[in-house]
């Protein structure tokens, strides 16, 4: 398929999928895309997308789709959807999946649209909806390479990188890498400007001299200005979203046999900020949960 005649289809616009839609636009794709949520869908339409009224329209119509989908039943409705499509309507599609799941549920679900001769692809995403908005992201690619490097085109119209990893499942397995170190690095940042700050040093100067140095980190860079800025609302990640990768996370690590000492040690941070009612705010908001706390809890 020419590039320029290629559809892409994105399934759930929300923080993260309405963000790769506007960018495929900017970059010249044609887009469909389809949410359940009207306002999700009417923003979409202002901004190039020709929003249809279920998935499988999306897949119907598209060469490659992007999920990026809030839940296990979220991927299984939208599979049963495509699969339920005549097989001229969904005849040499990719189904690139973006969303942070169990591999296993993954799994299930390239099984059942393989029966269906549709490729399904495991591709997670690192980076923020903040990332996501100027094209910051990375897509950890992995599954069937022809597949993968046919959509290399459309991954780089929203991501600045899209390395292939291998076997189908093995990008999930580097999302929960990334976001284990994510996960400790907002609540270090966190604990180290709330340091600096109650010695006296300037927020604003910590906020642009702290991370320069061997500490620094991108978390660091994208989380720091929100906590010296105290400002929380609209979330690039919301709290109680990341309790849903934080849990994915410990299961993972428990199932290989790995040790995860510091993780475990943020988790409960996290928790306090859901008890606090911060779960729709961003994940940086942990800063405000360790002002509430007394040196040795």
């Amino acid at each position: 398929m020419n590039e320029a005649q290629r559809v892409v289809g994105v399934i759930g616009m929300g923080i993260m999928g309405g963000a790769i839609a506007r960018n495929l636009i900017a970059a010249g794709q044609t887009v469909c895309g389809f949410d359940p949520d009207a306002g999700r869908a009417d923003e979409a339409r202002g901004h190039g997308v020709e929003v249809v009224s279920s998935a499988a329209d999306v897949a119907a119509k598209a060469d490659i789709v992007l999920t990026s989908l809030p839940s296990v039943a979220a991927l299984d409705a939208t599979a049963a959807e495509i699969i339920a499509l005549p097989a001229s309507d969904r005849d040499g599609l990719i189904v690139a999946e973006l969303s942070t799941l169990p591999i296993d549920d993954k799994v299930a679900n390239r099984d059942r649209l393989a029966a269906a001769d549709v490729v399904l692809l495991d591709c997670p995403l690192s980076g923020t909806g903040a990332q996501a908005a100027v094209g910051d992201l990375v897509i950890y690619a992995s599954g069937d390479e022809q597949a993968c490097r046919a959509c290399e085109p459309v991954f780089l119209g929203f991501g600045r990188a899209c390395p292939y990893l291998g076997e189908f499942g093995n990008g999930t397995k580097m999302k929960f890498v990334a976001n284990l170190l994510v996960a400790i690095h907002n609540v270090a940042t966190a604990e180290a400007l709330q340091l600096g700050i109650a010695s006296g040093l300037d927020p604003a100067v910590l906020r642009d001299v702290a991370g320069s140095g061997a500490g620094g980190s991108r978390v660091f860079d994208l989380r720091g200005p929100l906590m010296v800025e105290q400002n929380y609302e609209p979330a690039t990640m919301k709290l109680e979203i990341w309790q849903k990768d934080m849990k994915l996370i410990a299961e993972f690590a428990e199932q290989v046999g790995v040790a995860t000492p510091l993780f475990s040690a943020s988790g409960p941070v996290y928790e306090l900020a859901l008890t606090q009612g911060r779960g729709q705010q961003d994940t940086a908001a942990v800063f405000e949960v360790l002002k509430t706390l007394k040196t040795g809890d």
